[in-house]
């Protein structure tokens, strides 16, 4: 076993919290292929809606999802990539326009035409997660995917940038390195979802996935092939369930099995 090759996922719900070690396999970086190692689960208490509500309680739960994990994988772990969703995400589209420095198109000045895209005001309550390129425009032609190599002189990138809250940023860090590990980098969870389980002939056909957690319901919607919305419900399996008990008279136990 490689550690280089290591990785970590983390998905703290609000019932459940889940991790997963596995290892990085095949012809890299080409065709990487993902061989599961350990996986590890704790329920889930100090979160509500996508947002710590106690951080010792979240805390306790991450610890011991990926101290499974490790435990399983015969291997120890120092960073994770931990998945965040909530009310708290916002979606926006940017646009970036630079000069093209010479006949044909190059690498840089894609770059530098995100990075102006990228540049957007992003208010101090507030950090860019996401910034994901949607199309490019060369001159007057537009719907580019890939403007490198063209000849012109004008290039224009319309990116979509996913900002999240910062104080619900800051305290699901806090709660992974309480717990005694490092968030490599936070993943927005509907798009790694969307990632896992889309197809590409789906996403340009025009597709919703939707993600139906415990205290939420995420939703990503795609067409020609680029995310062009993102959402989330205040509602969840914790509300169906609650509906159950009042509607039905159970216990929540009973309500659960029901659901």
């Amino acid at each position: 076993m490689n550690s280089d090759r290591l990785v970590a996922g983390l998905d703290i719900g609000s019932a459940k919290t889940t991790a997963i070690i596995a290892e990085v396999v095949g012809d890299l970086p080409r065709h990487p292929t993902i061989k599961v190692l350990g996986v590890g689960q704790a329920r889930t208490t100090g979160m509500r809606r996508g947002i710590v509500s106690d951080i010792e309680e979240t805390t306790r739960s991450i610890r011991k999802a990926l101290q499974d994990a490790e435990r399983m994988a015969g291997a120890t772990i120092t960073e994770v990539y931990c998945g965040i969703a909530g009310e708290h995400v916002r979606a926006m589209t940017s646009k970036g326009i630079v000069a093209v420095s010479s006949d044909e198109i190059h690498k840089p000045d894609v770059d530098r035409a995100n990075e102006v895209a990228r540049a957007q005001a992003i208010p101090q309550d507030r950090e860019l997660l996401h910034a994901i390129p949607q199309e490019y425009t060369v001159d007057k032609d537009t719907g580019i995917r890939d403007p490198i190599g063209m000849s012109g002189t004008r290039l224009e990138t319309e990116m979509y940038l996913v900002t999240i809250g910062s104080s619900p940023a800051i305290n699901l860090r806090k709660s992974v390195e309480r717990a005694g590990y490092k968030v490599r980098e936070l993943v927005l969870e509907p798009l790694a979802s969307a990632l896992a389980v889309l197809t590409e002939d789906e996403k340009e056909l025009g597709v919703a996935l939707v993600e139906m957690g415990a205290g939420t319901t995420d939703l990503a919607v795609f067409h020609e092939g680029k995310i062009r919305h993102l959402g989330t419900i205040a509602f969840g399996g914790n509300n169906v369930t609650s509906d159950i008990v009042h509607g039905l008279g159970v216990t929540q136990a009973d309500a659960e099995r029901l659901k």
